[in-house]
C-alpha cells in the first residue's frame, strides 16, 4: 500500500484528504504543519506528499524547499488562493503538481496516481543507470540497445517511439549514460504534464522581475542541461506556439529567457519521445513538419511487449528481487504455472503493468513461490 503524507493546518481538510486517500487504498499520514512533517520525514519515508500553500510557522514554499533536501518523493501543493505565480514558484522549487481548492476526489485520484507513477519511473530509470544496462533477453529489444548504444556515441537528436509504459524514458537515460555526456545532468521535462503559460518558463527561464513573483533569475530546463541531456518528453503534446521556439533552439543552440534581451548559448543534446502517431499529428497540423525533420534524426521504435514475450520472465525475476527486498517478504520464485499466465497475457500497460502486477503478487503471496492465484490481471 503506498504512503501519502498529508500537510495541512485545517483540520476538516486533513480529515477530507485522509477519508478519500484512504477510499482509494492508499496509506496516510497527516500533520497540522511543516514543522511537524519535516520531523515526520527524518524518522519515516512516503510515496506522495500534499501539502497546503498558506500555512503557520512555515509556508508551503518554504517547507517544499526543505523537503525536496530530504526527500526524493513527488510534491503536490493545494491552496485556496492560487496565482500563476504561485505555481511557477512551486514547480520552480521541485513541485510535482500545483492544484486549487476545491477540487473533486477525481482530481486528487489522477494526480497522485500520476505521482506514484512518476516516483517509480524515476526509481526504474536509476536503477537502470547504476550499470547502464537494460534486462532484455528478446532479439528485437537486443537489436534496439545496440541501436541505442550507436547513436549514444554522437550528438544525434533521437526520437523515441512506443506505447505507454515500453520504457521509452529508461532508454533516454540509457543513451545518456552510454554517450561522452554522461558527467553531465540528464533533464527531462514531460511536456503534457506542465500548462502552456508555465511550460515555456520551465524550459526557457526567465529573468528577476519578468513577470510579478518572479524574485531572482531562474535558469529554464535547456540551461540547467547544458553540457548534458534533456529528455523531451510526450513532445507531440507541446503547443504549436512553443515548437516555433523549440525549432530555433535546435537549429541555433541558443534560448531567450523570459524577460532577458540576450540570447544565452546552449550546449545539450536533446531526446524526444511520443505515444502518438507523429506523422498524422503533422498531417493534422497538430505538429510542426519542419520541427518533425528536425527531431526525427535517429528514431527508435520501442516494441510492447506483447510483442517481445522473451523479455517477460527476466523482467519479472528482476521485479520480484526487488519488491521482495522492499517489502522484506521471502519471495524467491515464480511457479511454471504464474509465468505461463504472464506469458499469454497481452500487456496492454507493457512493462509499466507487468510491474504493478508483480509488485501486487508479492504482497499477496504467503510463500516463498509467486503461485497463479497471486496473479491478478486487468482484462479489458
Amino acid at each position: 500500500m503506498y504512503k501519502v503524507l498529508i500537510v495541512d493546518d485545517d483540520e476538516q481538510m486533513r480529515a477530507a484528504l485522509s477519508a478519500a486517500l484512504k477510499h482509494l487504498k492508499y496509506d496516510t499520514h497527516s500533520v497540522k504543519n511543516a514543522v511537524e512533517a519535516l520531523k515526520t520525514l527524518e524518522n519515516d519515508s512516503f510515496d506522495v506528499i500534499i501539502s497546503d500553500l498558506k500555512m503557520p510557522k512555515m509556508d508551503g514554499l518554504e517547507f517544499l524547499q526543505k523537503a525536496k533536501s530530504k526527500t526524493s518523493s513527488p510534491i503536490i501543493m493545494i491552496t485556496a488562493f492560487g496565482t500563476i505565480e504561485n505555481a511557477v514558484q512551486a514547480m520552480k522549487f521541485g513541485a510535482f503538481d500545483f492544484i486549487l481548492k476545491p477540487f473533486s476526489a477525481d482530481v486528487l485520484q489522477k494526480v497522485v496516481n500520476l505521482a506514484i507513477s512518476h516516483k517509480k519511473a524515476s526509481e526504474g530509470i536509476e536503477e537502470s543507470a547504476k550499470d547502464n544496462s537494460f534486462i532484455v533477453e528478446s532479439k528485437k529489444m537486443k537489436d534496439i540497445l545496440n541501436l541505442a548504444y550507436k547513436v549514444a556515441q554522437t550528438d544525434a537528436t533521437v526520437l523515441l517511439l512506443g506505447d505507454s509504459g515500453t520504457g521509452k524514458e529508461m532508454l533516454a537515460q540509457y543513451i545518456h549514460s552510454s554517450s561522452k555526456r554522461s558527467k553531465g545532468r540528464f533533464v527531462g521535462i514531460n511536456c503534457a504534464a506542465i500548462p502552456l503559460n508555465l511550460l515555456e518558463s520551465e524550459l526557457f527561464g526567465y529573468e528577476k522581475g519578468a513577470f510579478s513573483g518572479a524574485a531572482k533569475n531562474y535558469a529554464g530546463k535547456f540551461e540547467q542541461a547544458n553540457k548534458g541531456t534533456l529528455l523531451l518528453d510526450e513532445i507531440t503534446e507541446m503547443p504549436l506556439e512553443l515548437q516555433a521556439k523549440i525549432l530555433r533552439v535546435i537549429q541555433e543552440r541558443k534560448i531567450d529567457r523570459l524577460g532577458s534581451k540576450e540570447s544565452v548559448e546552449v550546449d545539450v543534446r536533446i531526446i524526444c519521445t511520443t505515444n502518438k502517431k507523429i506523422e498524422e499529428e503533422v498531417k493534422s497540423g497538430n505538429f510542426r513538419e519542419d520541427l518533425y525533420y528536425r527531431v526525427n534524426v535517429f528514431p527508435i521504435k520501442i516494441p510492447p511487449l506483447k510483442e517481445r514475450k522473451g523479455d517477460i520472465a527476466p523482467l519479472s525475476e528482476f521485479f520480484l528481487k526487488k519488491y521482495a527486498a522492499s517489502f522484506g517478504k521471502n519471495v524467491c520464485s515464480i511457479s511454471d504455472g504464474a509465468m505461463d499466465i504472464l506469458l499469454k497475457y497481452n500487456w496492454p500497460g507493457n512493462v509499466r503493468e507487468l510491474e504493478n502486477v508483480i509488485e501486487r503478487a508479492v504482497v499477496l503471496c504467503e510463500g516463498d513461490t509467486i503461485e497463479e492465484n497471486d496473479i491478478f490481471l486487468h482484462n479489458i
